[in-house]
C-alpha cells in the first residue's frame, strides 16, 4: 500500500521495508531479505527477537488469563515488585503500559509528595535542553525540545529547562518552589550523551540540600543496556523516583515507575491509576525477563561485548576524523556523533542489511539486543567503516 493508500495518522516516516520475522539480532522483511538488526525496536528487544523463553512464558500465560484490571490483585504484579524493590533504591513500584506512563506516573508522585508534606508551591520540574522523556503533554514540557510543543498550545507552568551539564544554570534555577529534577543516567533521543558519574552525585547533593526529589528517566539506559541492571548504579548514588520500560518486558510493551516509600507517600488510593497496566500477560513476562536480565554471567556478557564495541568505534573515529567527531554513551546504548547528516548513513546501512538509529545531535544510534555476538558486531563496523568510506569517496570525487 502506498503512502497516499494508508490510513495511518502520518507522524512516522518509515522506509519501505515491512518485516515479518526475527530471530536473534536478525530480522527478515516481506521479500525474504535478512538484515542485522542494531537498533533492536529502540532499545526494546533485549534478548533479540522470538526469544524462546520469553515465547514460551507469553503462551502458556495467554492460556491461562489475559485481563482483570486493578480491581483485583495481580499476582505477577507482587513477585516483580519484590524482585525490582530486592535489587535497588525503591520500596513501591507502580506497572505502566509504556515509559511515557512511567515518566508522567513519576512526575506526579514528586509534586504528590511535596503536596503531601504541605508544600503544594513546590512544583517545578527542572530538566535539560535536548532531553527526551516521551510525547505526553506532561513529557513533551518536561522534555528539553521545543519543536515537540509547537502548536499545541501554551507550555505548562511548573517545568524548567536548564542547558546539558551547565551546573551554575542548574543552582540558578533551584528556587523553594522545585520539586524535582529529571534526567536521562544515558540520553537517547537528545544525543547518546552518558552523563558523567561526578555530576549524578552532585545531583544528589543538590536535591539533599535543597529539599527536590531526583527523577531518574532510565527507560531506555535501563534493564541491563549499560552493563548495570540501571543505568545510575555505575555512578553509587540512586534517585527518589525512576521510570523505566523497553527492555524490562524484552519486546511485550510494559513499563514501571517506582519510588522510596518517603518519595511515594502522597501516592494513596484513588490518586492514580491505569486499566492495562501490570496485566497478567506483561507480568508474566516482565519476570521471566527481569530473571534472565539479573543473572551475573548475562550482565558480564554485556559487558565483554560493549567493551569490544566501545574500542571498535573508537578505532572508526581515527579512521574516519573528517566524519566521526565523537563516540558516546555506555554499554550498548552508543552514539557515533557525524559532521553529516545520520540519516544518510543510516539508508545507507539499511541498503546493506544492517539496521541502526538516529539520534539529536547529528547522532546514529547502535542499540542492538543484548545478546548480540562479537561477530555480529564485527559486521556492523565492518558495515559502518565500508559506508564512512564510500562516503569519503564520494565527497573527494
Amino acid at each position: 500500500m502506498s503512502a497516499a493508500e494508508s490510513h495511518i495518522l502520518p507522524v512516522y516516516s518509515p522506509p519501505e521495508q515491512i518485516f515479518e520475522r526475527g530471530e536473534g539480532c536478525w530480522i527478515w522483511d516481506d521479500k525474504g531479505e535478512k538484515y542485522l538488526d542494531c537498533i533492536a525496536g529502540i532499545s526494546v528487544n533485549a534478548f533479540g527477537h522470538a526469544p524462546p523463553f520469553l515465547v514460551k512464558t507469553l503462551t502458556e500465560q495467554a492460556g491461562k488469563l489475559w485481563h482483570t484490571s486493578n480491581m483485583f490483585k495481580i499476582k505477577g504484579q507482587e513477585e516483580l515488585a519484590a524482585k525490582y524493590t530486592r535489587d535497588c533504591f525503591a520500596d513501591v513500584v507502580f506497572f505502566t503500559n509504556s515509559g511515557t506512563e512511567a515518566i508522567e506516573g513519576s512526575l506526579k508522585t514528586a509534586r504528590k509528595y511535596h503536596s503531601a508534606n504541605g508544600h503544594p508551591e513546590r512544583i517545578d520540574i527542572i530538566g535539560f535542553q535536548g532531553s527526551f522523556h516521551g510525547r505526553s503533554y506532561a513529557a513533551i514540557n518536561a522534555s528539553g525540545t521545543p519543536a515537540y510543543l509547537e502548536g499545541f498550545g501554551p507550555r505548562l507552568p511548573g517545568f524548567i529547562q536548564v542547558p546539558y551539564g551547565d551546573e551554575a544554570a542548574l543552582r540558578a534555577a533551584i528556587s523553594p518552589t522545585t520539586a524535582a529534577l529529571i534526567i536521562e543516567p544515558v540520553q537517547g533521543e537528545g544525543g547518546v550523551r552518558a552523563v558523567p558519574e561526578e555530576t549524578l552525585r552532585l545531583y544528589r547533593k543538590l536535591a539533599d540540600e535543597n529539599g527536590f526529589l531526583i527523577i531518574f528517566d532510565e527507560v531506555q539506559s535501563g534493564a541491563g543496556r549499560t552493563g548495570k541492571m540501571w543505568a545510575h548504579q555505575w555512578s553509587g548514588m540512586t534517585p527518589d523516583i525512576m521510570a523505566v520500560a523497553k527492555g524490562v518486558g524484552g519486546g511485550f510493551p510494559m513499563g514501571a515507575f517506582m519510588a522510596t516509600k518517603e518519595a511515594a507517600k502522597g501516592m494513596v488510593v484513588g490518586v492514580h491509576g491505569t486499566t492495562f497496566g501490570g496485566n497478567p500477560l506483561a507480568m508474566a513476562v516482565g519476570n521471566a525477563a527481569y530473571d534472565e536480565l539479573s543473572k551475573p554471567a548475562f550482565l558480564e556478557h554485556v559487558n565483554k561485548v560493549a567493551n569490544y564495541l566501545s574500542q571498535a568505534l573508537e578505532g572508526l573515529k581515527d579512521r574516519h576524523p573528517q566524519l566521526v567527531v565523537d563516540v558516546r554513551g555506555k554499554g550498548l546504548l552508543r552514539g557515533i556523533k557525524l559532521t553529516i547528516n545520520p540519516k544518510e548513513i543510516q539508508a545507507k546501512l539499511r541498503a546493506r542489511k544492517v539496521l541502526v538509529g538516529v539520534a539529536g545531535d547529528n547522532v546514529l544510534r547502535i542499540a542492538p539486543p543484548l545478546t548480540i555476538k562479537e561477530d555480529e558486531l564485527r559486521q556492523l563496523i565492518d558495515a559502518v567503516d565500508a559506508v564512512l568510506a564510500a562516503q569519503m569517496a564520494e565527497a573527494s570525487a
